[in-house]
């Protein structure tokens, strides 16, 4: 389902709480066009500078499970004070799942963009159980959560396409 279109908040609600900050993913959720793909977008730029850092992939794992608990209460202060639970301006919800998405993907970029593209037909779409988390859980938890299932389709997807690939091959 495709997020009712709210205007974004101007750019000074950033700063007002730090929550703020990271539920609209540093101002990329401030997009006026595809908020969540912008959002998106910019965990694919930022994805091989944050995976530099932690180049052990439990490290890495564990970062991403932080980012996680930190966006479920980023999220829900941020839909709070926005008056809209899953505001379409907040898209912590696709960047750290898509990283993750990114960490389990192969690094040539036709891998990469091939999950982009099913991860954003997975986040519209929003597949069982995505659908109830995003009509029925209505806090950051609910948010977080059906893209977390979109990524786990989108890596679901390619590694079946990997193994149909591999098999033509």
């Amino acid at each position: 389902m495709i997020k009712p279109r709210v205007p974004a908040p101007p750019l000074s609600f950033l700063l007002r709480h730090p929550a703020h900050l990271i539920a609209c993913g540093f101002g990329s959720g401030l997009s006026p066009f595809a908020p969540g793909t912008v959002g998106t977008l910019f965990a694919w730029a930022t994805y091989p500078l944050l995976r530099g850092m932690f180049p052990d992939e439990t490290a890495f794992a564990v970062l991403l499970l932080l980012c996680f608990a930190v966006g479920v209460t980023a999220c829900h202060i941020t839909g709070r004070a926005l008056g809209v639970t899953d505001h379409g301006s907040i898209v912590w919800d696709e960047i750290v799942p898509f990283w993750a998405v990114l960490m389990l993907t192969p690094t040539e970029w036709y891998w990469q963009l091939a999950a982009f593209l099913w991860f954003r037909f997975y986040d519209i779409v929003k597949p069982s159980p995505a659908d109830y988390f995003d009509t029925k859980v209505k806090n950051g938890f609910g948010v977080m959560m059906d893209d977390v299932i979109a990524a786990a389709y989108t890596v679901l997807t390619l590694a079946v396409f990997k193994v149909v690939i591999d098999r033509v091959t």
